[in-house]
């Protein structure tokens, strides 16, 4: 298989926190459920356009053993080159406001530093996911490498809802009030990544009842 990375070779000039980032994929760790690293994360952005809207801040929280590891976060802002107003009232971030900002591309090594080969999860993961990709290919970078969770999707299985056939779309609220997740700095990055790492817990929880479910059964 050859993967995108590898095209133009002779004209492209990777940096080398990318090439760590994909040797990280070499080798790969067999391991199960409780030794697995999880990584809940989030973020904010200008709109819902994932070609031309932005992202305005990243927002990232571990899991490992079935513990939320709310002292291994990660949280970053972005300078706006795409500033929309009207998207203010809900993430709460001006275009020159007090946070320090840094420049897309430095959050991203950033980010990539942190997330290592783990896997990924999110809250309606596919928009934030591509988000990322989109930014990385704006900076001459490859796609993301890691696997992904939908917690909306792992939340219809924990029902038993077949997800073809159920039209409903759970918001993040919505988990909220059905697992009793208190919604602490709701619509910020790193309090949306909080809130999701503590649904995931209790999603796995219900599918994993004897404590004996694969890791490869998430995926399922």
């Amino acid at each position: 298989m050859i993967f995108s990375w590898f095209k133009n070779k002779k004209n492209t000039h990777y940096p080398d926190f990318w090439i760590e980032y994909l040797n990280g994929f070499k080798i790969k760790n067999k391991l199960n459920l409780q030794e697995t690293r999880f990584i809940s994360f989030d973020t904010e952005t200008t709109g819902f356009d994932t070609s031309n809207d932005r992202i305005l801040s990243i927002g990232a929280v571990s899991i490992l053993n079935k513990k939320v590891a709310v002292s291994d976060t990660f949280e970053t802002y972005i300078k706006q080159s795409v500033f929309k107003k009207d998207t203010v009232k809900i993430h709460g971030l001006l275009k020159k406001g007090t946070l320090h900002q840094i420049e897309e591309l430095a959050a991203l090594k950033l980010f990539l530093a942190y997330i290592k080969n783990d896997i990924l999860v999110a809250h309606h993961i596919g928009f934030d996911y591509k988000m990322i990709n989109e930014a990385l290919l704006r900076n001459g970078l490859g796609k993301l490498k890691n696997q992904k969770l939908d917690t909306g999707i792992l939340y219809k299985k924990s029902k038993h809802i077949i997800y073809r056939d159920n039209l409903k779309n759970y918001s993040l609220d919505d988990l909220c009030e059905e697992l009793k997740i208190q919604k602490i700095d709701r619509h910020t990055a790193i309090g949306d990544a909080l809130i999701t790492a503590i649904a995931f817990q209790k999603i796995v929880g219900r599918l994993n009842k004897k404590n004996m479910m694969k890791l490869k059964k998430l995926f399922y």
